[in-house]
């Protein structure tokens, strides 16, 4: 695709590991571009669940102005989806003009006709093409600025829950990186398993740790010798993103969850970290309710569709009706079966 400009053309073309360097120079210094647009992704998608990428890089005298990740998901049981980005809470268009966003829309929406699949799926954080179809009402985000001192950040979480904080610290837990996910994967599999959700495969974290190196990082809360909760958080620029976690039953009564991540924001500010990123939570749920009782305000996401073959938004969140006997059925499969068939399962669930 060429559009003609005083500097010559635009072209946007497939990535190539070659350039995986520019891409993510490019999105290291878009201020729209986040941690879900790096070109490691690709790998990941294709190494664990086999989705194919077809990465866009725009391009103009070799230098890059914008880039799109889109990877293919296809299911039996939910469809055949170009999606930016499967897993990720962001993905969707970064360009430096709008040229180039329409640029690399036109060739995602003629590349999505001719692999016939249902919808091309972007990720936005807003809304980029209104005469869309989209969904605004299912997913919000979480982000708030860190203070440059730990006192400051403590007091800006609202009483009650600054008061479970206190109540973690002060019966001893504590606080340790971990160099792999071997305390991590069980408590995250055992909470996944209760919240009647499959679990992602274990090499799935062993191999974001090997893409992504210490901008992928483990932290877990124990007492004692007893780890109760742990958490998978992503580093980028001055961000922070807590994004994979979960406890033992006794994490709660223990205020487990609410040290570790406390202890993710203290780390994050000790570190010169600017953004905490809590994430995307489904609307009226309770991790939706837990982020805003720590003082962030929820910000609506925009996932944008292009319809191919597809008659409409595509709808398999856990929220939908149709989908609650399931869930229900798995959260009664004993723990040892539930995690033997979740990675069979989950790569579905992009």
């Amino acid at each position: 695709m060429v559009q003609p400009t005083d500097g010559g053309p635009l072209r946007v073309v497939p990535l190539d590991e070659q350039r995986f360097p520019d891409w993510d120079a490019f999105v290291e210094g878009h201020p729209q571009a986040t941690f879900f647009h790096r070109a490691g992704w690709a790998r990941v998608l294709n190494q664990v669940f086999g989705h194919e990428p077809h990465y866009l890089l725009a391009e103009r005298d070799g230098r890059v102005e914008g880039v799109l990740p889109l990877a293919r998901v296809r299911s039996r049981l939910f469809g055949d989806a170009l999606i930016s980005t499967p897993f990720c809470v962001y993905g969707g268009l970064v360009a430096e003009n709008e040229a180039t966003v329409a640029a690399l829309d036109q060739a995602a929406c003629e590349h999505a006709e001719a692999l016939g699949v249902d919808h091309l799926e972007y990720r936005h954080t807003r809304r980029r093409f209104p005469a869309r179809p989209a969904r605004t009402d299912l997913y919000a985000t979480f982000r708030r600025p860190i203070a440059p001192d730990a006192e400051s950040n403590l007091l800006a979480i609202p009483r009650k829950q600054r008061r479970m904080v206190r109540q973690g610290i002060k019966s001893g837990l504590r606080s340790d990186w971990d160099a792999d996910a071997s305390r991590f994967y069980p408590i995250y599999a055992g909470s996944v398993h209760r919240l009647g959700t499959p679990v992602f495969p274990r090499r799935y974290f062993r191999i974001l740790k090997e893409v992504f190196g210490e901008d992928c990082r483990i932290l877990t809360a124990s007492k004692g010798r007893e780890p109760l909760a742990s958490v998978l958080a992503f580093y980028f620029r001055d961000e922070v993103l807590p994004y994979y976690g979960g406890g033992l039953p006794e994490a709660r009564k223990a205020a487990a969850y609410d040290f570790l991540y406390w202890e993710l924001m203290r780390r994050g500010c000790e570190a010169g970290a600017q953004i905490f990123d809590f994430g995307r939570s489904k609307q009226g749920t309770g991790a939706f309710s837990f982020k805003r009782n720590w003082g962030f305000e929820p910000e609506p996401l925009a996932y944008e569709y292009h319809l191919v073959r597809g008659r409409g938004i595509p709808d398999h969140n856990p929220l939908n009706p149709r989908y609650q006997r399931a869930i229900r059925w798995w959260r009664r499969l004993p723990l040892p079966v539930a995690n033997l068939l979740g990675p069979l399962v989950i790569r579905s669930l992009a």
